[in-house]
């Protein structure tokens, strides 16, 4: 197939009537935040980044992050700010807890939508909301209040703005303007995760001026103008945190950037094929058109002023997923920043994809989704554990069966649809799996609920209000990253610093180190409360701590003294 025809002009129609389009993205809206409330949040990101947003707003330091009570350094301040912000207009809860996710993952689509019709057409543009829409990836990481899908969306900025910069015959105020948010994007990456948001862009522009010899390039980034922008947005906090807390420095910049990406002391590390499986799995409904879209926008001519808008996004998507399978550090999450890249990528090739090849493909994922669904019923369901006893997992079986079923109905929509119009079919293939991976995300409810101990805080809360606000809470030999957050009320480590170590080593007075040390303080507290592991609960009766089982799940024990 010759490359894709990507010419814009002020003619080019939009390819949706202006009723189907807001038809098309309020139901878009309507689904994507109507579900942040039904699941509880759960261990260990969601619930720690709720907490910690929490705790800032009930303090009101806005520049010292801490978790539990302590210090804690790991990760920049954007999301906690934004969290805590909507706690302050919201209130408390799963919604507002999520919120901000939510919002970069919706806004991530709308942006790679509106750069795909500005640098390309309106169809790439809209064939690239969709495969983005439709992909698990980011379908899933936008409805988790975790970091990477902020950090995503905010380097989603940093790419697009760059696009939408270097297009051919823009007058030098809108080239300075597209750089200058180009520039921004980066230092809220930066705010939202570190110094990944400005050396993973850097690295990439320097590859790829090396593959395609584009030096001219360098002369329309606005690099001095640029650099204010970036260092006015992200250098106040670093300089206000460090004043506050001297010891910043060497954690936050050689632990958790240097020592984590080259060292296992994370406990995150995994083979270098980590992200393979997770790629395969995170773009599946595009997967099929994988090879094409290689061949295709690799064969696109630059543009006039010789900018390659194609290579400059494989690199992208190549050298980070490379960056990170490298890194001794690795969670699924971790190579979402690719996925906007791959969307616009995608989404020049259904451009222009035809009929006939479309419906070849809906009938192979027809067949796919059977099968998966005949795996469900043979693997899922027959095993459990104690914490997760089996009637969860078959819980969970009915809603994928659920999700399975949408699926399998948009695809035959998808089908018929397509024999009349490839972008119709294109569109109602990605809801569809926008659906499926819905329904099948709001199905670990059936274990979230378990997880996050919710079902335990109306007993635990009912004690807390007996024995006043300035009752001290333990955590003994855990750390539950859930409890905190759903009590509203931050709890003393003991014998357990977990990723706690440093806010410990740096404030030691606020911790118990050992099980007798806290023997000890329980027998002299008037009152007291405990969240314990577990495991440790026959050693706490062997020595005759003197206690109260309040409530318990598989998970923890709450006691208190009687």
């Amino acid at each position: 197939m010759s490359h894709p025809d990507t010419r814009h002009t002020s003619l080019d129609p939009y390819p949706l009537s202006p009723t189907a389009f807001w038809l098309l993205l309020i139901s878009f809206a309507l689904i994507w935040f109507g579900v942040l409330d039904y699941r509880h949040l759960i261990s260990s990101d969601e619930g720690r980044y709720a907490e910690m947003a929490r705790e800032m707003w009930v303090t009101g330091d806005w520049i010292t992050p801490r978790y539990n009570g302590y210090k804690y350094f790991e990760k920049p301040p954007l999301q906690t700010w934004m969290n805590a912000l909507t706690f302050m207009a919201f209130g408390l809860g799963e919604w507002q807890a999520r919120l901000w996710t939510a919002l970069t993952g919706f806004g991530g689509v709308l942006l790679v939508g509106y750069t795909g019709r500005r640098v390309f057409n309106g169809r790439v543009g809209l064939m690239a909301a969709a495969a983005l829409a439709g992909a698990p990836l980011w379908a899933l990481l936008g409805h988790f209040n975790v970091l990477d899908m902020g950090l995503s969306f905010m380097m989603a900025i940093t790419l697009c703005g760059l696009l939408l910069a270097q297009r051919p015959g823009l007058p030098k105020a809108q080239v300075r303007g597209w750089m200058w948010l180009c520039w921004a994007g980066m230092a809220l990456a930066v705010l939202s995760k570190g110094l990944i948001g400005i050396v993973l862009p850097g690295a990439v522009l320097i590859i790829y001026s090396l593959i395609t010899r584009d030096w001219a390039l360098w002369k329309r980034l606005y690099l001095g103008s640029g650099l204010i922008v970036f260092l006015a947005i992200a250098a106040p906090w670093f300089i206000l945190v460090q004043q506050h807390n001297p010891e910043f420095f060497d954690f936050f910049f050689v632990n958790e950037h240097f020592r984590r990406f080259l060292t296992n002391e994370h406990n995150r590390q995994g083979a270098p094929w980590y992200f393979v499986p997770v790629f395969l799995v995170g773009f599946l409904p595009w997967l099929s058109v994988l090879p094409q879209t290689v061949l295709a926008t690799l064969r696109m001519p630059g543009q006039p002023n010789g900018f390659k808008p194609a290579v400059l996004m494989w690199v992208w998507v190549i050298f980070i997923f490379a960056f990170f399978s490298y890194s001794h550090s690795k969670l699924i999450s971790y190579i979402l920043p690719i996925a906007p890249a791959m969307a616009l990528l995608f989404g020049l090739f259904l451009s222009q994809v035809t009929k006939e090849r479309l419906r070849r493909d809906l009938a192979g994922y027809a067949v796919l989704l059977v099968l998966a669904f005949v795996l469900t019923a043979v693997l899922v369901g027959r095993h459990g554990s104690a914490r997760n006893p089996v009637e969860l997992y078959k819980a969970f079986q009915i809603w994928l069966y659920f999700a399975y079923a949408a699926g399998l109905i948009g695809i035959f929509i998808a089908w018929r649809l397509a024999r009349h119009s490839a972008r119709r079919g294109i569109i109602a293939f990605a809801g569809a799996m926008f659906m499926l991976v819905m329904i099948g995300g709001l199905g670990h409810e059936s274990f979230g609920r378990y997880s996050t101990g919710v079902l335990l805080v109306p007993a635990v809360k009912s004690e807390m209000n007996k024995l006043g606000p300035d009752t001290p809470f333990y955590s003994v030999g855990t750390l539950d990253h859930t409890m905190p957050f759903y009590l509203r009320h931050t709890m003393i480590m003991v014998a357990h610093q977990d990723e706690l170590a440093f806010g410990i080593s740096q404030e030691p007075q606020k911790w118990v180190p050992t099980l007798e040390a806290f023997h000890d303080r329980w027998l002299a507290d008037p009152k007291a409360l405990a969240l314990v592991d577990p495991e440790l609960m026959p050693k706490l009766e062997a020595a005759h701590l003197p206690m109260r089982v309040i409530a318990s799940d598989a998970r923890r024990v709450i006691i208190a003294k009687p």
